[in-house]
């Protein structure tokens, strides 16, 4: 019974430092350039015939479907700071429904841009049509979906343009057949769950969202959808795969990369609406998202594999670039990866994404507000540019003679930004500051529909 109270006592404690903590002076100004700096990544380089944005850049890049709704929803975070005025905001959104709702859409392999209200992963910036023969994605399509939705509630007034952002809003939404990917793996825990994706020249993949990670937004939007909804027991499958387990003295629903924390959570405000798993632990999911943050610094802070610059506001650890798929020295280092450290796995080879921290601004400011200011001053322009913090760095690998002519003493530094990781950068900034988007969302039906058919209950659902 002691040992209950203790732990009830700490997660109360956990709460209270969550809300008490108050942004200094220093704190507002660091986030006014961070925030605008990284919205201009999604202004400046989407194509504003089509509203398509880059996966990556300055690389020349195809368009990520994600990063288009993360831009959608950063486009409303534009107006309210005076980035951009409202008409900017809505012919730009405009212009990015027209092509979703208007784009082919077939079970051919070439020349289309999705399938049954899903689109592919990836898509030409220019033709909008399916890049190589990337997959038709469940959580891409969930995520600009997310961007849509808070569009369709952001733009509320009585003008043409406004009105036809949220008829088309409706259309996308409602056109996709969450029930089509259902059932469709024989070798799957369960019937209820969604499946990855699907190829037009071999079928489903052959893995579905289970297990705690990004996909809650996912259950949410398909539980909710108006028109193609999935059963209520898809939420009791997809629960049933969590794993809860104490990780760095945390006990929370581990998952390894922070990303999986943190993209519902951008949408939803998760704080004090519980669904019964998270009634039985006696947390709500973004008291867990605060403890897989800690987690994480933990994990850098205890740096068992001793990669260099790891240490109290150095850290984070989630997927991202990286300097390369090599083996130097013993060490081996990794491209782009899903980088995390959890009780499933640990995955690290000293490559620190800013995103990390700044995807988690708003469960954990004390802890994230200083690792961002310190890389920033710490690393100047070889991590922070025009479109904000670039997507990782890795202060061990310097090894440039394994590519290039002659040593470095400066460690690797990304030179691209990646949509996926600007946008949490800005969102959860402005969660953190706002509640702004959390807020936006809880007026948008379908959201509230999804939550409540997942079995949400509690504080602003009620």
């Amino acid at each position: 019974m002691k040992l209950l109270f203790l732990l009830f006592a700490c997660t109360i404690g956990l709460a209270q430092a969550q809300s008490a903590y108050k942004l200094t002076t220093a704190d507002n100004a660091f986030l006014d350039s961070l925030q605008h700096d990284t919205f201009r990544y999604f202004w400046e380089t989407a194509n504003p015939a089509n509203g398509l944005i880059p996966d990556r850049a300055p690389t020349p890049s195809f368009s990520s479907v994600a990063a288009v709704g993360f831009g959608l929803t950063t486009y409303l975070v534009g107006v309210e700071r005076g980035y951009v005025t409202r008409k900017q905001a809505a012919d730009r959104t405009l212009a990015t429904l027209r092509f979703f709702a208007t784009a082919t859409q077939s079970e051919k392999a070439t020349d289309v841009t999705g399938y049954k209200g899903f689109f592919y992963h990836f898509l030409d910036m220019k033709t909008g049509k399916r890049f190589k023969q990337v997959e038709l994605s469940t959580i891409d399509t969930a995520l600009l979906l997310g961007g849509i939705l808070s569009a369709q509630t952001y733009f509320d007034q009585n003008v043409p343009a406004e009105k036809e952002i949220r008829k088309l809003a409706e259309q996308i939404y409602a056109r996709a057949d969450w029930t089509w990917f259902q059932n469709r793996n024989p070798k799957a825990k369960s019937p209820a769950v969604v499946s990855m994706g699907w190829h037009p020249e071999k079928g489903f993949i052959p893995n579905d969202w289970t297990g705690y990670n990004e996909a809650m937004l996912l259950y949410v939007l398909a539980l909710g959808s108006p028109t193609h909804p999935i059963s209520t027991d898809a939420w009791t499958a997809w629960t049933t795969s969590y794993e809860w387990a104490t990780f760095q003295n945390q006990a929370h629903v581990n998952f390894d990369p922070l990303f999986g924390h943190q993209y519902s959570h951008i949408w939803i405000d998760f704080r004090g609406i519980k669904d019964s798993y998270m009634a039985k632990k006696g947390i709500d999911y973004a008291e867990n998202s605060r403890r897989a943050t800690y987690a994480n610094r933990a994990y850098c802070l205890a740096n068992p594999a001793n990669w260099s610059d790891y240490n109290a506001t150095i850290w984070g650890l989630t997927a991202c670039d990286g300097p390369k798929d090599t083996t130097v020295a013993g060490r081996t280092f990794f491209s782009y990866r899903a980088r995390g450290a959890a009780s499933q796995q640990v995955v690290d080879d000293g490559t620190i994404a800013p995103t990390a921290a700044g995807g988690s601004m708003a469960f954990a400011p004390e802890i994230c507000l200083p690792a961002l200011r310190t890389m920033k001053a710490r690393y100047g322009s070889q991590l922070y540019g025009q479109y904000g913090f670039r997507d990782a760095f890795n202060p061990t690998y310097r090894y440039r003679s394994a590519f290039a002519n002659g040593p470095t003493t400066n460690g690797w530094f990304d030179i691209d930004y990646l949509g996926i990781d600007q946008g949490p950068i800005v969102l959860m900034a402005e969660n953190l500051r706002t509640n702004f988007v959390w807020n936006l969302m809880k007026r948008n039906p379908h959201i509230r529909r999804g939550l409540t058919r997942a079995g949400f209950k509690g504080s602003w659902l009620n």
